[in-house]
């Protein structure tokens, strides 16, 4: 009798919860098991409980790794803290993740604060430049130029931006303080202009996967650090293959990075002498985080999807430190 009211309301939960539960899937991904290296992997995630965000500056006991989108990442103060932030509803939904997780990597790292200088690439209409700027910071956003014809696609589902007023229709920012302090320029990121430089840091949302192969996006991630001062951080979310690490999209509008390529990408800045957070394993362990949400998409779970009907994907974030490596062997060197 128990046991039957139990799977009643679970039943029930499933309907309410999700859009149409007829088009997700529940998965596993072994594609993470094997062998991993220590100087890319972490097999410790920090405790998302005790993330320092503004209203709560008790302690720095946890700080963000490169990782994935989780519901343990998101269910956190500080997650929550930052969605309300950008006028967001809360829910478990990657995209959101991804603001978030970009947020609190810049607040960890003292770089929300007057005075720094944060450029972003493709931002569409995102609310991060101007809740920067809220905080003081001076921000050049960037997009593709609107005659650019790849850029038609973007237009079409407002994913493209060619003014400033666009980047702050939220009202985040008090309308003078975001013209003072936020600017735009189209930019491609594949050809970014060599006066970009001394930035304290970078930025994008899912967007690299976009470059047009697997090897353009490595190029963007290798190329976008030299706009970065020493020191600087750069962080960047994009799509990741949770089906294999052989097959997959090279080529096209949009691809999906690999394992390897994740490891080749690491792997490159480290021998450049950057440092990378190290990579969490941790792809959550909560029944929402094994849920695959499938066309046509829903909007209260959506950490993982099926794309071009073949691959589970997610939302991972790399954060890199400019001359990272070579700035640690200093301050040991001088201690």
């Amino acid at each position: 009798m128990v046991m039957s009211k139990v799977s009643e309301l679970f039943r029930h939960f499933k309907k309410t919860f999700f859009r149409n539960p007829s088009t997700g899937t529940w998965g596993n991904f072994p594609i993470m098991q094997g062998p991993h290296e220590p100087e890319i992997y972490s097999i410790n995630k920090p405790d998302y409980g005790r993330l320092q965000f503004p209203e709560n500056q008790s302690s720095r006991q946890g700080q963000l790794l490169s990782g994935f989108a989780t519901k343990e990442h998101m269910e956190s103060l500080a997650f929550r803290f930052w969605a309300a932030q950008l006028h967001e509803s809360w829910r478990l939904h990657r995209k959101l993740w991804e603001f978030c997780y970009i947020l609190q990597g810049l607040y960890e790292r003292d770089l929300l604060q007057p005075g720094k200088r944060g450029l972003g690439f493709a931002v569409g209409e995102e609310p991060l430049p101007s809740l920067m700027a809220s905080y003081g910071c001076k921000v050049v956003a960037t997009d593709l130029d609107v005659s650019d014809p790849r850029a038609a696609p973007w237009a079409k589902t407002n994913q493209l931006t060619n003014s400033l007023e666009m980047l702050n229709k939220r009202g985040i920012c008090a309308p003078a303080i975001f013209r003072e302090h936020v600017s735009y320029r189209p930019v491609d990121m594949n050809n970014i202009p060599a006066d970009l430089r001394d930035f304290d840091f970078t930025w994008s949302s899912c967007s690299f996967e976009h470059c047009g192969s697997i090897e353009q996006g490595h190029h963007f991630l290798m190329e976008q650090v030299k706009c970065l001062k020493p020191g600087g951080i750069g962080i960047h979310t994009t799509e990741f293959n949770l089906t294999s690490n052989d097959d997959t999209i090279t080529t096209g509008p949009t691809v999906i990075f690999r394992r390897n390529d994740i490891e080749d990408m690491i792997s490159e800045l480290r021998s450049l002498g950057h440092r990378v957070e190290p990579l969490c394993l941790d792809l959550g362990g909560h029944k929402e985080d094994k849920y695959i949400d499938t066309m046509p998409y829903g909007h209260n779970i959506h950490m993982k999807l099926k794309l071009f009907d073949k691959y589970t994907s997610t939302s991972i974030g790399l954060i890199i430190e400019r001359d990272g490596l070579h700035l640690q062997k200093h301050k040991q060197s001088c201690a």
